[in-house]
Formats: structure tokens, C-alpha cells, sequence
């Protein structure tokens, strides 16, 4: 097998040089969002030298998600741009382990943080579910380092895999390094399945929960209304079912590009995995803008730093 010496030169193409441009806009933003949760939190845990457990997984979630698009962009950067920079040693290793780790990180997080907001927020007279809302708080670090573990597996696994395809004179440079010329053999499948498992088991809890939490403030709103009563945190469930929503079906869209994204491992860049990109590039910064909105600490926080929120005070002040 003949050695991969690095050529230190730029090999741009059209496709790659748009693809990069894309995924740029989706990933500074996503890293400023995520920043700024973090920012916020490890003020809030200066001010009160202590987190709770709400504040934990947020805080975790936005540093996998700032890591994740920050070394991804990275990634897909050279691989695009300056593919032989990552003819390096260990260089693609370690960045397809880092990649692989915060993403599943992410995944895990977000699972994490819905099903906390379910056994907080949903009411059921279930032994075992008011044993969990009653430990939930101490739980949560276990969980965390559970899912921490999981992830780091699936970052061993994926160090493993980089290190299996060797490099030749076919190599596109079109984002496709370590991908375009992998050959599925039988090593590949059972590191593919512990992806896939994560991924499922993940999504798994995340939809179990938000259906729970669903059908338990549909339930509280049909029982208010039933009795005519009129109950102060009415409009908090409504804004709750409307945030739970709405994460599901961004965190539908990212499994859907997560499977499809291990189906097209080993294709050239073509349409569909331009698409898969972009969706993929999307999710770490809408979901987190979405949870910004939905915790009043951090929409106080970000309305301060607007300039729109800025203007409307200095018009106040002024009339």
C-alpha cells in the first residue's frame, strides 16, 4: 500500500466551495446560540454556586452542541477545501471521534431534557412515575454520565472506523474523505448498529415522552375546562405543549437525516446528501433557539442584548 503524502493545496470545487458557504451560516449561528445558553448558566452558577437540575442539562447540551458544530465545521472545512490536510496521522481519527461523540452527546442530552420535562411537568398516579418526579433531581447526574458513556462508545467505534479506510489517487476532495472509500465489509456492521441502536433509543425516549407529557396537559386542560375553573398556569401548559411540539418534529427531521445520513455514507456527493447536510446543520441551533424561548431566565437574558429590545426601551424613555 503506498503512503498518503499531504500536497498542503486548496482543491475547491463549485459544490464544495457552496457547501461550505451553507453550512457556515448554519453553523456560526447554532455556535452563538449554544454560547450563549452556556454564557448564561455559568454566570447564573457563579451568582448561585449551584444549578439545578433544569439548568445541568441545558448546560451540557449547549457545550456538545457548541463542541459538535465547531469541530464539525472544522471537518468539513478541510474536507472540502484542503482534503490532504487530513491525510495527517491521527488527524481524521480524532476529529470523525470528537464529531461523533458530541453528536451523540447531543442526542442523548435532548432525550435527557425532554424526559425530565416530563416527569416534572406531567401528572400521573402511577407508584413508579411519582417515585421518579419525587428522585428525579438525583437521578440526573447518573443519567448525564450514563449518556456521556454511551456517547464516548460511539466515539471509540468511530475512531476505529476512520482508521480502516486508507487513502488513493480516486479521492474526490469533495467532502467525501474517509467516506467516498470505505468499503463495507462485515468489521463495519456491528459498529453501524450501535449507531443506529443510540439513534433509535434515543429518538425512542424522546417520543414516549413528549406524547406522555401530551396527553397528561391535554388531560389537565380538558379536566380545567370541564369544571369551569380557571387555573393561573393554563397558559404555561399551553406555551409547554406548543414547545414540546415543536421539538418533536425538529427532533423527527434530525433522525430522519441521521438514518439517511448512514444509509449515504459511502456515496459520492450528490443532492441527497447536500440536503441531509443542511437539515443536519439546522438542529443544534433551532432546537436551542427554541429552548431559549421557552425558559424565561435565558428569553430575559437574550431580549437584554437585542438591539430591537434596546430601541424599544430608548423610545420609551424618550416619550
Amino acid at each position: 500500500m503506498e503512503a498518503c503524502h499531504p500536497r498542503q493545496q486548496s482543491n475547491v470545487t463549485v459544490y464544495g466551495a457552496t457547501t461550505v458557504a451553507i453550512i457556515s451560516l448554519e453553523a456560526f449561528p447554532g455556535m452563538w446560540i449554544n454560547a450563549f445558553i452556556v454564557g448564561v448558566l455559568c454566570i447564573a452558577w457563579v451568582k448561585k454556586k449551584t444549578l439545578n437540575s433544569n439548568e445541568k442539562i441545558l448546560l451540557l447540551l449547549g457545550c456538545s452542541r457548541f463542541w459538535y458544530l465547531c469541530i464539525d465545521w472544522v471537518y468539513k472545512f478541510l474536507s472540502f477545501i484542503y482534503p490532504d490536510y487530513l491525510h495527517v496521522p491521527t488527524m481524521l481519527q480524532l476529529a470523525v471521534f470528537f464529531q461523533a461523540f458530541f453528536n451523540h452527546c447531543n442526542l442523548w442530552f435532548s432525550a435527557c431534557l425532554c424526559g425530565f420535562y416530563c416527569i416534572k411537568i406531567a401528572n400521573f398516579r402511577n407508584s413508579f412515575f411519582i417515585y421518579l418526579k419525587v428522585k428525579i433531581d438525583r437521578l440526573v447526574p447518573w443519567i448525564l454520565l450514563g449518556s456521556g458513556i454511551l456517547a464516548l462508545a460511539v466515539g471509540i467505534v468511530a475512531y476505529d472506523i476512520a482508521d480502516k479506510p486508507h487513502c488513493n489517487s480516486n479521492s474526490t476532495g469533495q467532502g467525501n474523505f474517509g467516506t467516498a472509500n470505505i468499503k463495507m465489509d462485515k468489521h463495519f456492521f456491528p459498529s453501524f448498529f450501535l449507531a443506529g441502536f443510540e439513534y433509535a433509543a434515543s429518538f425512542m425516549a424522546v417520543i414516549f415522552s413528549a406524547v406522555f407529557l401530551l396527553f397528561s396537559l391535554w388531560r389537565h386542560k380538558r379536566m380545567m375546562q370541564t369544571n369551569s375553573m380557571k387555573d393561573l398556569s393554563m397558559e404555561a401548559h399551553i406555551r409547554a405543549m406548543k414547545s414540546i411540539f415543536s421539538f418533536l418534529v425538529v427532533y423527527s427531521i434530525n433522525f430522519v437525516c441521521l438514518v439517511l445520513n448512514m444509509v449515504y455514507v459511502t456515496k459520492k456527493a450528490n443532492q441527497m446528501t447536500f440536503l441531509i447536510l443542511v437539515f443536519q446543520y439546522i438542529f443544534p441551533g433551532l432546537h436551542s433557539l427554541i429552548l431559549i424561548f421557552s425558559n424565561p431566565k435565558l428569553e430575559k437574558a437574550l431580549l437584554k442584548i437585542l438591539p430591537l429590545e434596546r430601541g424599544v426601551k430608548l423610545k420609551v424613555c424618550m416619550s
